[in-house]
């Protein structure tokens, strides 16, 4: 039986599914939200738990995370936030207000809500880990793409101002900066880009699940480039 529980938002991704197998292996009790309309499945035996949930909706964010703080023999003790998206446009003067809006919505709220939800919890537990995704682009922007670049660096600046104030509680938070993923997704969106030199998600995972365990007690407001060769 497990005796811990990570939340993994954006299970269901690309760098998703990579994660939950991870921390699946590794013998984590997993919850992983699904969008509404999905319909939630049936978990298999050491499989993840799946509940419905909108992760942009406080309501729906509390209930999850209930979800996956309600087993007493496997506390919360991980939260990962994987979800998110990207967008690219114009030049700054070219972008309307509501792309930034969106790009913040998608990026930056559910990993917002997710973790004050969850902060709690963490605590009651004696500490535990908080693991948010930024990207690249928040510390290296590329053209047509701010809207992008800021809502991923303002995920870097609420996982940093977690860390902070939660150190004294045990509480640690973490984020990864990967580069481009290898996704299917990513693949038909650049055809002719050279896919040897992007990152691929069963890299990433061992790198997500490690800055969730023990094993990086001493670590925290730790910014990791997972890179690949891109």
């Amino acid at each position: 039986m497990a005796d811990r529980s990570v939340l993994v938002t954006g299970g269901t991704g690309g760098l998703g599914g990579a994660v939950t197998a991870a921390f699946v292996e590794a013998g984590w009790r997993v919850v992983v939200p699904e969008r509404p309309g999905r319909g939630a499945a049936d978990p298999a035996a050491g499989g993840p738990v799946r509940p419905v949930a909108d992760l942009t909706v406080p309501a729906d964010v509390e209930r999850v995370v209930a979800t996956a703080a309600g087993e007493p023999a496997a506390p919360l003790r991980a939260v990962v936030n994987l979800v998110g998206g990207y967008a690219s446009g114009g030049l700054v003067h070219e972008t309307p207000i509501d792309e930034l809006d969106r790009m913040l919505a998608m990026n930056l709220r559910p990993t917002w809500l997710v973790t004050r939800a969850a902060l709690p919890h963490l605590v009651a537990a004696g500490g535990g880990a908080v693991v948010c995704v930024s990207a690249r682009a928040a510390v290296a922007p590329f053209p047509r793409a701010a809207a992008y670049a800021t809502s991923k660096a303002a995920v870097l600046a609420f996982a940093n101002a977690v860390a902070v104030e939660y150190r004294p509680a045990g509480v640690r938070c973490n984020t990864v900066l990967p580069s481009v993923i290898d996704t299917p997704t990513n693949r038909a969106a650049m055809p002719d880009a050279d896919h040897s030199r992007w990152v691929a998600p069963a890299e990433i995972a061992p790198v997500i699940r490690f800055l969730a365990s023990d094993e990086s007690a001493p670590t925290s407001g730790a910014t990791v480039p997972v890179y690949g060769r891109a």
